[in-house]
């Protein structure tokens, strides 16, 4: 479906510019643009391969488990409907700690499981547990520490100062993380929205 969003947007855009005598100025921006992407990118890679490299020391350190652990406590309680030796309560803990500590790529397959774990749980395969919304909103929220994409733009864009951001991140993920536990809760407990 996307693709064809997109596809429409390319479309309509090449048509407007026809239509208006702008084909020159679509042409040209293309080029500069696709140059500025090339170089963006490049400039991404040795500070994304620099915070995956320390992430990833991270996680063979325990430092990820020891995360894991410590969200253990808070976890049941956020999660009352899933049992505390249950898959489901070991996938949600790594996939919130990966993200935590920005491994993104990570998070996302941890994730994946931890909703198809959470299905088990539900009689209901068409519909979504209280577990599954609370915890697709703590993942909505974007639970992080270090926000190492981010912090990789920043270098690449010249940033005189690209770790100011850190101690903004972590206050607006824990404004972001609490409002969407609220908003789940607050739901949850609505009748319209409980079957």
């Amino acid at each position: 479906m996307i693709n064809y969003i997109w596809f429409s947007f390319i479309f309509i855009g090449f048509v407007a510019s026809f239509l208006t005598g702008d084909i020159q100025k679509v042409t040209d921006a293309s080029l500069l643009y696709a140059n500025s992407a090339v170089e963006l990118a490049i400039g991404l890679v040795g500070t994304i391969s620099l915070w995956c490299g320390l992430m990833k020391i991270a996680e063979e350190a325990g430092l990820v488990k020891k995360l894991g652990d410590f969200l253990k406590p808070v976890m049941i309680r956020l999660f009352p409907d899933v049992p505390p030796d249950h898959p489901a309560m070991g996938s949600m803990v790594a996939n919130i700690a990966a993200n935590v500590f920005g491994l993104g790529n990570a998070a996302t397959p941890l994730g994946l499981r931890a909703m198809k774990d959470l299905q088990t749980l539900s009689d209901d395969k068409k519909t979504a547990t209280n577990a599954m919304v609370m915890f697709l909103a703590i993942n909505t929220s974007s639970v992080t520490l270090i926000p190492s994409s981010v912090l990789a733009l920043r270098v690449a864009a010249s940033s005189s100062n690209p770790t100011e951001i850190i101690a903004p991140t972590i206050l607006v993920t824990t404004i972001s993380t609490l409002v969407a536990i609220a908003a789940a809760k607050l739901f949850q407990n609505m009748k319209m929205f409980n079957k």
